[in-house]
């Protein structure tokens, strides 16, 4: 309750009442900052929260979004003294002993940490990720308001259980915890690096393993680009509307070639290497989806490319996102309503807000389960979205991940498919294939049927020996019944 009362002071204090609609002044050119500070002093859930509305410029008036885009690398920094004592806790060591060179100013500061350039003292360039003091204990406290609002979400609004909000602030408070452990996002950054080894596309920093613990993370120094400085990027000769395609197939290898994508791609955590390839930052929040969660997707998306919605509906009959006695023909004609004006159009002609309330109403209208493990994806595809509204306005979303999908799904079924699970499968055989006369003579010596015919004989006799047990109680019972008579009758 403290920590509500604090939220709609602040909400006062920042005048935020006057960002809605019918409170709004015909001019409030500090409406933007007001609300940037605002998230700023309610802390790092509330800054991620603003990360993710930066991105959103159709949703929002472009001197709101413009002022939200300092919450993505530019939070207010804690001090560089703060940030020594973290990093020499973390090493264990005097900084000295580590860094020849090392920056007290940050290169970048979020909400969970901040980033120092720095010298190791082989004369490598790295970028040390430092957490901020006390973050553990400011989440903490949000999400656990966060679970008492999905509680009485619940309870209290007939729509509440089957948005199932428990659940996802379960799978939001478990990314934000492996956010705060520095090891595994250096674990996170290798995996995506291997994912990536030799990409035209996308380049992730090496991680110094030697210097990184819990809460220090040291690694390659990239340099490039931040791609939202679009004007600096056409300078430099790269083609924009390519590097706006090169993302959308970075996003798909991610997801359905790895099952394992990085899940806060807002442009603050994105550069853009003077090769034209794109360089990931932060790898603290990573999703990953499975083998069945990669099958369904693919097929909607697929379908949904080539507008075939009964496929559409008919693979959420399949997956049991929809109750099993829905009528597929009506849930083909709501997911058609929906979605079919917003094909053949450039992402500047399509309004994502107005499709989302629409797809909302027609899920609700359909009881469609929400699927905590897909939250973060919705997530990363709004970033994905936004980011490519602001490359390339002109860019056709479906048309460039068309041919990937399909090309991903012809490797998933048929002779390719085939041939993979044979060359995956085909250690196992060649280990086993020697074992098997072994195990053929050993079948065949043991004697299995007259084990068998021993148990069934234990079994017959004990089931004779229970029956005979019975037989004497029931005799017992019938003697004892009598001469309760004979002795009511004397």
């Amino acid at each position: 309750m403290i920590r509500l009362a604090r939220i709609l002071w602040v909400a006062l204090r920042f005048r935020l009442y006057r960002l809605l609609p019918r409170f709004a002044p015909a001019s409030d050119p500090d409406r933007g900052e007001r609300l940037r500070r605002a998230l700023e002093t309610l802390g790092p859930i509330f800054v991620k929260f603003g990360q993710v509305l930066s991105t959103r410029r159709d949703l929002l008036p472009l001197d709101v979004a413009d002022e939200l885009a300092r919450l993505q690398d530019r939070v207010p920094p804690f001090a560089a003294e703060a940030a020594r004592v973290e990093i020499e806790r973390g090493l264990g060591r005097p900084l000295e002993e580590v860094f020849a060179e090392f920056s007290r100013e940050p290169v970048a500061s979020a909400s969970i940490a901040q980033v120092h350039l720095a010298t190791l003292q082989d004369g490598t360039e790295a970028a040390v990720k430092v957490l901020r003091p006390g973050v553990e204990q400011a989440i903490a406290r949000d999400v656990a308001l966060l679970e008492t609002a999905a509680w009485l979400m619940e309870r209290l609004w007939a729509e509440g259980r089957r948005l199932k909000p428990r659940e996802v602030v379960a799978e939001f408070s478990r990314h934000l915890h492996e956010e705060l452990d520095l090891l595994r996002e250096a674990a996170s950054a290798s995996q995506l690096r291997r994912n990536f080894e030799d990409s035209p596309l996308l380049a992730v920093p090496r991680v110094y393993w030697d210097w990184c613990s819990e809460r220090v993370m040291v690694m390659e120094r990239m340099h490039g680009t931040p791609v939202s400085q679009v004007a600096r990027l056409r300078a430099q000769g790269i083609d924009i509307p390519r590097l706006a395609r090169a993302g959308v197939e970075i996003f798909f290898t991610q997801v359905f070639r790895d099952g394992f994508f990085h899940a806060d791609m807002h442009p603050g955590n994105i550069l853009v290497a003077e090769d034209g390839r794109y360089v990931a930052l932060d790898f603290g929040i990573m999703g990953t989806l499975t083998e069945t969660d990669k099958s369904y997707l693919a097929q909607n998306f697929l379908a949904f490319f080539n507008r075939d919605y009964r496929r559409v509906a008919q693979a959420h009959l399949d997956a049991g996102w929809v109750p099993p006695g829905t009528r597929v023909d009506d849930f083909e004609g709501a997911i058609r309503a929906v979605c079919e004006p917003i094909f053949a159009r450039p992402l500047k002609e399509i309004s994502f807000g107005r499709l989302l309330l629409r797809l909302f109403q027609t899920s609700r209208r359909f009881n469609v389960q929400i699927q905590p493990q897909l939250v973060m994806l919705q997530k990363t595809l709004l970033n994905i979205e936004g980011l490519g509204r602001e490359l390339d306005p002109e860019l056709d979303l479906w048309q460039t991940a068309k041919p990937f999908l399909e090309h991903w799904m012809s490797e998933q079924v048929g002779w390719r498919a085939l041939l993979r699970h044979v060359r995956e499968e085909s250690p196992g055989w060649a280990a086993m294939l020697p074992q098997l006369p072994r195990l053929a003579h050993r079948l065949l010596a043991e004697d299995r049927l007259g084990e068998l015919r021993e148990a069934l004989e234990r079994l017959s006799a004990h089931s004779a020996r229970r029956n005979r047990l019975l037989a004497a109680l029931a005799v017992l019972l019938a003697a004892g019944l009598v001469f309760i008579i004979m002795a009511a009758a004397c």
